[in-house]
């Protein structure tokens, strides 16, 4: 039976980076991509990055209980995993990876329990957050600050995850995320 991958971190953590080291490693896992109702941000695509919904499209979702969890992650812009993705990489027998922020995260552990490990990436300080934040030049110093807001509640559930890994390190990152996984993957 295929097992569940959450990895949790605020904005800016490394989590995407750590997620995409480790896909490119491990053949057995298969990334479940989120559905928001954002416009895309640089060069994300539709279906490859996120399930891009209007508002409209989203809240329809919700009605209809498509999603397996999802969240009003700032106001107006919603976040969710839509279960017919979940399943669908289930069907195939690999092993499911998220990137979704920590409610979500911690929704999708409760919802698979055992089946499921959950990773929360730490930035090594807010201060260092933020300066990873600026360089990505996605955002509005305004975005930015709401992110930093956001992230600094978002660090009081670190405990509340299976594991902690902390990126001060991408590369040292990488590894203890590897090593985790890999253990977790062996049970």
């Amino acid at each position: 039976m295929s097992k569940i991958l959450i990895f949790s971190a605020p904005s800016g953590s490394g989590k995407t980076t750590i997620v995409r080291a480790l896909m490119s490693k491990l053949s057995n896992l298969e990334f479940s991509i989120s559905a928001c109702s954002r416009a895309p941000r640089g060069k994300e695509k539709n279906g490859i990055d996120y399930y891009f919904l209007s508002q409209e499209d989203f809240k329809a979702k919700i009605v209809s209980d498509d999603f397996l969890e999802w969240q009003e992650v700032y106001p107006d812009s919603f976040y969710g995993t839509l279960e017919s993705e979940v399943e669908k990489i289930r069907s195939k027998g690999a092993n499911v990876v998220f990137d979704v922020d920590v409610v979500g995260g911690l929704n999708i552990k409760k919802h698979y329990g055992e089946k499921a490990l959950s990773i929360f990436v730490m930035p090594p300080s807010i201060d260092v957050l933020r300066e990873r934040l600026m360089l990505r030049s996605t955002d509005s110093s305004e975005a930015i600050e709401k992110r930093i807001t956001k992230a600094e509640a978002e660090i009081t559930y670190a405990n509340k995850f299976d594991i902690i890994v902390i990126n001060d390190n991408i590369d040292t990152a990488i590894e203890e995320a590897m090593k985790v996984v890999t253990s977790f993957l062996k049970k």
